[in-house]
């Protein structure tokens, strides 16, 4: 996000504890010709927080944007198999409350709220963990408390965007739409390569009936392993559900969006495996067969075994087929190689039509803001809706469920 608002044009603090972490990022932001600082901060401790709106003020201008990020776990607040919630000490359970609350949200707002107030203008933006909408069993405390944002900010009639997953039950997805429409908020999900400028241009070229009505649409990541993240959480199955809702989501969406016109779908298949000794559930290399209602069918696949990060897109209809690719050496390089081909049957020619606009979750996520924005304040139309999220999370299940049991699993509507 900081390096978003960076290539947005936006004057960039980054506040944190973390000062080789912060530091990078906003290295990384200078680099592609933005403004960044870091400064090191403690967001539990308000001197330091003043001390840190102080600085940043004069070095760039008054805070017009908040964003508050902090928060994490502690080992003492999570229960591990076999242990007793009864026992969960009250000292862990605060401290994890007062910084996923007070130092996410409480301190900072009223430190750098009055700049805010004083230049009369402003924005301050919380950001919630998808922990607050998961049943996490073990990270209770955690839990708690970012569910607590989220559910203030429904409640509060804010419109929400919510990271992907939107939830790992469809239980919960259901209750999550059902929220924001009862309240009349806007829901939006996190599928930002709907957003591409190749990714979506294939899109425009299906329903622009370029070839015709599509039956087969293939989606594949090949790319180095994932990060841990933060205290290992992306290794940590209670928090994350399962690896199918961290990165293939993403392919499910862009599969069911792709073939829209050729129907609905129904079955799923899948198989996957893992390279690490005694963790099954953590898919080094996962693929699935999707098949619609109209017989036409999306294949997605992927591997955590391979280097850098190489994703490809091919879709085929009745008259002519579609290639897209994009390369870089990280999932966030800003200087990605990428290609758009297209065939067309009546045209008998392969054409290039790679899109002049970059094209990467950098500036994907960039877009997205924008057009959160744009549907806020002018009414524009959402890039991917709360139904949308549902889909997405109803195809992992699916998913799931096919290589637990080893048997085609049906997507429930």
């Amino acid at each position: 996000m900081a390096v978003a608002l960076g290539a947005a044009g936006a004057k960039v603090a980054v506040l944190g504890r973390n000062e080789q972490r912060g530091g990078e990022r906003a290295r990384i932001i200078e680099e592609s010709g933005g403004t960044a600082v870091f400064q090191a901060v403690d967001s539990l401790d308000l001197d330091s927080l003043r001390q840190a709106r102080d600085i940043v003020n004069e070095k760039l201008g008054p805070t017009t944007v908040l964003v508050n990020a902090a928060g994490g776990n502690h080992p003492d607040a999570t229960l591990p198999p076999g242990s007793d919630f009864c026992q969960l000490p009250l000292e862990a359970w605060q401290t994890v409350f007062d910084l996923n609350l007070a130092g996410s949200v409480l301190l900072p707002s009223q430190v750098f709220g009055e700049t805010m107030l004083a230049e009369q203008q402003g924005s301050i933006i919380n950001i919630a963990s998808m922990a607050g909408m998961l049943p996490l069993s073990r990270v209770v405390a955690y839990s708690a408390a970012k569910s607590a944002v989220y559910q203030s900010a429904l409640e509060a009639g804010k419109h929400v965007l919510l990271e992907k997953p939107m939830a790992i039950t469809l239980e919960d997805c259901d209750a999550i739409v059902q929220t924001a429409e009862s309240q009349g908020c806007l829901l939006a999900v996190d599928h930002e390569l709907r957003l591409s400028s190749m990714w979506k241009k294939v899109k425009d070229l299906i329903d622009d009936g370029f070839i015709g009505t599509p039956q087969y649409c293939l989606v594949e990541l090949s790319r180095r392993p994932y990060r841990p993240g933060a205290d290992g959480w992306r290794f940590d199955i209670e928090r994350v559900g399962n690896w199918i809702l961290e990165e293939p989501i993403h392919f499910f969406d862009l599969a069911r969006w792709y073939l829209e016109k050729a129907g609905t779908p129904q079955i799923i298949y899948a198989q996957a495996n893992s390279r690490q000794e005694g963790h099954p559930e953590l898919h080094d290399n996962f693929s699935a067969l999707m098949t619609l209602d109209s017989g036409a069918y999306a294949v997605i696949t992927q591997t955590l075994s391979a280097f850098e990060h190489h994703q490809t897109a091919k879709v085929t209809g009745t008259r002519g087929a579609l290639w897209a690719s994009w390369s870089g050496a990280k999932d966030r390089t800003l200087h990605p190689e990428f290609k758009l081909r297209a065939f067309n049957q009546e045209q008998d020619e392969v054409l290039d039509l790679t899109p002049d606009r970059i094209t990467g979750e950098v500036f994907e996520l960039q877009d997205q803001i924008a057009t959160m924005v744009a549907a806020v304040q002018h009414g524009m139309p959402l890039h991917a809706t709360g139904d949308d999220g549902r889909w997405s999370v109803a195809m992992c299940i699916a998913a799931q469920q096919s290589v637990d049991s080893g048997q085609t699993a049906t997507i429930v509507h």
